[in-house]
């Protein structure tokens, strides 16, 4: 099949994280499909992919074109199938050649854990036009669409974890100091902070040295500078520079404890194995808290990881200092490391998001 995938990026790195991904995966597919995947913001996608072009038009490998979606669009003829990513509104244009050729047009939505999901996954959207459009919903149980997931991802993260050399090399190409990665070879545990402005990350700072045990904060340039260059007895903040999706991937396995924001972070993070705290995307009334709670019915964490991440996410430093104390204690530490794992070995049952979405094209186009 040949996929056309529309992303527009809104803001920060998650669309089109999502978006490449999902290109990625589609592309090594065992059948190998086609995919053209149209982006509004090159530049904001080359952040990640470092070698996308700034041509209207390329090839990245044999399979995988990159259209810059403009006003107005290129004229391309519509494959298969058509996924309109997170809403995004393919040109009317491309939407009457879609009609002409009899594209089967799929809404990728956000991800989400609520119950009423599983209802809305894979149920027509009927069109005027007479075009036939799905939503497809990601999600965490058998009755979503699944999660990302590249066929060997696991076993690319155990061979990673099982090679300290990689990790080494990995933080050398950082510019992390050469102190703290012989430290960290040692035993000193390694925490990455992913977060959006506001998070408690000084109250994360003080639980860690209440710790007495030796940790290495890892922060994205640009993010928390109000922590950047802390020293403490116990703790050391390091500003790394932007990753790559590879990149991001190894740090995530790489450390202790994880803090992502967004969705495409959150995904990542699950497959690491590792605990984790997640921020999730503000929203207003406080929707995205009800989304947050669905999320920790489903995880099987302890309740005190729950209520860190509550506190995390309502920005509150002193119930945030208060959780982290809890949970950074043994044996607390020791029963949310295994809860991490169990879930993260549970979802990996479930088939991937690409391979759901090319059974139910097949069965529909």
């Amino acid at each position: 099949m040949h996929f056309d995938i529309f992303c527009r990026v809104i803001d920060n790195f998650g669309d089109i994280g999502v978006c490449w991904r999902l290109a990625r995966q589609l592309a090594d597919a065992p059948d190998g499909h086609q995919v053209t995947l149209w982006v509004d913001d090159i530049h904001r996608f080359q952040r990640i992919e470092a070698s996308v072009g700034v041509q209207p038009v390329q090839s990245l490998t044999h399979n995988i074109k990159v259209v810059h979606w403009t006003t107005p669009a290129p004229l391309r003829e519509p494959g298969d199938v058509v996924i309109e990513a997170f809403s995004c509104d393919p040109p009317e244009t491309f939407v009457e050649a879609m009609k002409a050729k009899g594209s089967l047009w799929i809404n990728l939505e956000y991800l989400s854990a609520e119950a009423w999901v599983e209802s809305f996954h894979a149920v027509p959207s009927l069109q005027s036009n007479g075009l036939r459009k799905f939503f497809f919903y990601p999600g965490f149980t058998s009755n979503t669409g699944g999660l990302l997931r590249e066929r060997d991802l696991l076993a690319q993260r155990d061979a990673w974890q099982a090679d300290a050399r990689q990790r080494a090399a990995l933080l050398a190409a950082l510019q992390v100091p050469a102190d703290v990665i012989a430290g960290l070879q040692a035993g000193w545990r390694q925490a990455l902070l992913f977060g959006y402005p506001g998070a408690p990350a000084t109250a994360l700072i003080h639980a860690l040295e209440a710790t007495q045990s030796p940790w290495v904060v890892l922060v994205p340039q640009g993010m928390h500078p109000n922590i950047i260059n802390v020293a403490t007895p116990h703790v050391r903040v390091v500003e790394i520079p932007f990753v790559d999706q590879a990149g991001f991937d190894r740090l995530l396995w790489s450390s202790d404890l994880n803090f992502v924001r967004g969705e495409d972070s959150l995904v990542r993070a699950l497959w690491a194995g590792k605990p984790l705290v997640w921020h999730i995307y503000e929203q207003e009334d406080d929707t995205h808290l009800i989304k947050l709670q669905a999320w920790l019915a489903q995880s099987g964490y302890p309740d005190a990881v729950g209520q860190l991440m509550m506190a995390w996410n309502k920005k509150e430093d002193a119930a945030a200092r208060r959780h982290l104390d809890a949970v950074l204690q043994y044996p607390a530490w020791n029963d949310w490391v295994a809860a991490a794992a169990r879930r993260t070995d549970s979802l990996a049952q479930q088939p991937d998001l690409a391979t759901n979405l090319t059974t139910f094209c097949a069965k529909n186009c």
